[in-house]
């Protein structure tokens, strides 16, 4: 049997109907940020959204994911495609880690090949740090038009 890891996924507000989809295939796919655990079992133990800005559920969320097993938090690709991309993700990434000594990846399932078109022309990430926030759900163009 395989390590397991257990997860929980903090989506942005403006996407609380989510259904999920594409993080839930990831996961499965070992695709994106979830590719980290290509040698492990991945157990989703919550899924909530941040709260809506500037970000309420964050302070109480992790608390939760973390009573519930949690290992590590993801927050989903659509705090960093959605437009504007979160402008709290660094803050929240921080308070997370500190606070309850939860490990934060940013992303989920691949960047959508529509959207990092979109930003690569709207030049949204050409800012310090979004390289590295970006980094674990960029991937290829052809794992990127997959997801679109």
């Amino acid at each position: 049997m395989n390590e397991k890891v257990k997860i929980g996924i903090i989506i942005c507000d403006r996407y609380k109907s989510c259904a999920g989809g594409k993080c839930f295939r990831a996961i499965k796919e070992r695709a994106g940020a979830f590719d980290i655990y290509m040698d492990k079992d991945i157990e989703l133990v919550g899924y909530t959204s941040c709260g809506g800005c500037p970000g309420g559920n964050i302070e109480y969320a992790p608390e939760e994911l973390k009573k519930n097993g949690a290992d590590v938090i993801h927050f989903a690709t659509g705090m960093v495609v959605g437009y504007p991309p979160c402008p709290y993700i660094d803050h929240f990434k921080k308070f997370i880690e500190k606070k309850y000594s939860l490990n934060v990846v940013v992303g989920t399932h691949p960047i959508p090949e529509k959207y990092y078109l979109t930003h690569k022309e709207l030049e949204t990430w050409n800012y310090p740090n979004w390289d590295k926030l970006i980094a674990p759900t960029l991937k290829t163009e052809d794992i990127r038009l997959n997801y679109d």
